[in-house]
């Protein structure tokens, strides 16, 4: 069977995904998805409702299963289902979806290379208010030295159902890391061409290039707007899938800019502004980069927007990272 288009996107359900946020619209998404996938199969650690899969629970129980608070067991059920024909989705809060089970993963998907995709919801910051037990700025560093697994962080909320069905199309197991919270600012107005490994020029600039994923992109394009009162013309690229990297766009972006930057809700160690460096170091004479991040430090909890002020980055402190780095 094909699944290359199993959810139909319009209008009326882009607005309903961005007013819901990312963790309801996944669950949206799935309950759409088990209309045509019979070989469809959920795996949780208790959090139907927090992942908003509770009318996909009800509507058809024997493609779900919830192991309680285990995630190690919940990597274990899902690569054994999968083992077995399933196209299987595993969800939990991302410092349990990734940290708590990190070396099931490591056997089961990189060493053994079963295919399951993993979606971790809310990361980055936006549960700042319980702390960071439940805030997860390692997950990208931890998962992307694993091979074998794929890691993608959506911009908004169509992109995750986009990333959520490509996904279950690709060859390797795939980690699909959630921010934001409800509702989550559209970045799409309209259905478009996803590919995990491709990124997206959201804006184009020639001075800059702003590398960004998930929640951070809207963030990045209102700092882009300051940017161009101040004359300072910038690229703003969506690289939603940090593992592939988009290697072409950076090389891209090396030969065209003056300043590189990368702006990600996560800690700057290991991330996306990690994934980029590594891919400058072979290129001659490439330009600088500025990272904008979490500067590897734990803070006092908070409010989301708190805490994106404290690590600097809201739209206005990232603007002002930029004229510094370009001085």
């Amino acid at each position: 069977m094909n699944y290359q288009k199993m959810i139909e996107i319009n209008k009326k359900k882009i607005d309903l995904w961005a007013n819901v946020g990312s963790r309801a619209a996944f669950g949206l998404a799935v309950l759409e998805l088990e209309k045509t996938m019979e070989e469809l199969f959920i795996v949780t650690c208790d959090v139907s409702t927090s992942a908003g899969l509770d009318r996909f629970r009800k509507k058809v129980p024997d493609k779900y299963v919830d192991v309680g608070i285990s995630e190690q067991n919940m990597i274990g059920v899902a690569s054994g289902l999968s083992t077995e024909g399933f196209k299987v989705i595993t969800t939990t809060f991302a410092p349990f979806q990734t940290l708590r089970c990190c070396e099931q993963i490591k056997v089961n998907l990189g060493y053994m290379k079963t295919k399951i995709t993993m979606v971790g919801l809310a990361s980055g910051l936006v549960l700042g208010e319980l702390g960071f037990t439940h805030c997860s700025i390692e997950d990208v560093g931890v998962l992307r030295s694993i091979p074998n697994l794929a890691i993608v962080s959506p911009a908004d909320s169509l992109e995750v159902v986009k990333a959520l069905e490509a996904s279950l199309n690709y060859n390797k197991s795939v980690y699909i890391r959630l921010t934001g919270g409800a509702p989550n600012p559209s970045i799409y107005k309209e259905d478009y061409k996803f590919e995990i490994g491709k990124s997206i020029k959201l804006h184009e600039g020639k001075d800059i290039v702003i590398f960004s994923c998930g929640t951070m992109i809207h963030n990045c394009l209102e700092a882009v707007q300051i940017l161009n009162k101040k004359n300072i013309s910038c690229r703003v690229v969506n690289m939603h899938t940090i593992k592939p990297i988009d290697v072409d766009a950076i090389k891209d972006a090396a030969r065209l800019s003056k300043l590189l930057v990368s702006v990600e809700e996560h800690n700057i160690i290991g991330g996306l502004g990690s994934a980029i460096s590594e891919e400058l170091s072979k290129i001659k004479d490439s330009p600088k980069l500025l990272r904008i991040g979490i500067n590897d430090q734990y803070s006092k909890g908070g409010s989301y927007k708190y805490l994106q002020e404290i690590h600097e980055l809201l739209p206005e402190q990232i603007s002002k990272k930029v004229i510094e780095g370009i001085i």
